[in-house]
């Protein structure tokens, strides 16, 4: 089925949206992570739609050709969330499936404590339930001392929008590379010092090729889209961790009636050393429907290995 891409004013901001399917249909929204935009979901758009849902891909705020507030706070978990509520108003839905990876998994993991009556289904993508016991960039400078984390190097701003705005083509290659699960090699336990550490040092031995998952249009996307926005809107989510740890630190997690599910890789480095703990941590909701783990899927899961996500998925959908 063919996609629609569309310009959508909602929530303050105008957000581009790739949409399929017939607007009486369920709908499905899905929500990218970083850095990435509504073309990480390029193999699934059709294919929901062609079974039978209505499916809207946004570009999220500060994303691509979508708007970019100039305000860190402007990117907290209410904007984001609401900007998804906002669609679904615009598009007629009282609710929807949403369907998040990476930073989306997070904010669809909170939109179901913000607003769980218009969410009729939660599937988190590459990152569990995470239930902070504090502070976020307080348990990141516990945990990691004076060694880097890219969270806390991404909390002041300036120093990632430089690295990162560089070269665009640079820095699309070389995270599509670095969080692939072709160059997966396990849990790195050479932790470089915070100091004089960029977030692109993590990414060593990058192939001049692209992995096989990724088309070099595929790549030219990316590249356009990061141009056009920068950096700043992409990074400011996390600068947001703490706020949104503020806000829904004491919403209890059992307002999340609806069915959740998880699918993840096998060698997605944010996972792959706890895989034996997801179904406890995400059974903290009280309708959890369990989880697949594809074998070989990195980071980017639905990109690098569609079939079996696009399977896992609607297995899952047909269940409601």
């Amino acid at each position: 089925m063919s996609t629609r891409q569309v310009t959508v004013s909602v929530n303050g901001v105008d957000l581009q949206v790739t949409e399929a399917g017939n607007p009486s249909n369920p709908c499905v929204v899905l929500c990218h992570g970083f850095p990435e935009s509504a073309h990480s979901w390029r193999h699934q758009v059709s294919f929901l739609a062609d079974a039978g849902y209505h499916v809207i891909a946004p570009d999220q705020r500060g994303y691509g050709f979508s708007s970019s507030p100039k305000r860190v706070e402007d990117y907290g978990i209410r904007q984001l969330t609401g900007d998804i509520m906002a669609l679904l108003d615009h598009y007629g839905h009282e609710t929807a499936t949403l369907v998040g990876h990476d930073w989306g998994a997070l904010v669809v993991w909170d939109a179901g404590r913000l607003h769980p009556h218009r969410c009729n289904a939660i599937v988190a993508v590459s990152v569990p339930l995470t239930p902070w016991p504090g502070r976020p960039t307080d348990l990141f400078k516990a945990m990691f001392g004076d060694r880097f984390f890219y969270m806390l190097y991404f909390q002041p701003v300036g120093p990632a929008e430089r690295e990162l705005e560089a070269d665009v083509r640079r820095t699309m290659h070389a995270i599509m590379w670095g969080a692939s699960g072709e160059m997966y090699k396990g849990i790195p336990t050479d932790i470089p010092p915070m100091e004089g550490t960029g977030f692109l040092d993590m990414f060593k031995d990058v192939p001049e090729r692209l992995p096989s998952w990724l088309t070099a249009d595929d790549l030219d996307t990316y590249v356009k889209q990061y141009t056009n926005s920068g950096f700043f809107g992409p990074v400011s989510w996390y600068r947001n961790l703490d706020a949104n740890y503020d806000i829904m630190k004491d919403i209890p997690f059992d307002v999340m009636k609806m069915p959740t599910f998880f699918i993840g890789g096998s060698k997605d480095g944010v996972i792959a050393s706890r895989l034996d703990t997801i179904d406890a941590t995400n059974s903290i909701t009280p309708n959890y429907k369990g989880s697949v783990i594809i074998p070989e899927a990195g980071h980017w899961t639905q990109q690098e290995k569609p079939d079996e996500f696009n399977a896992a998925l609607l297995g899952f959908l047909q269940t409601l």
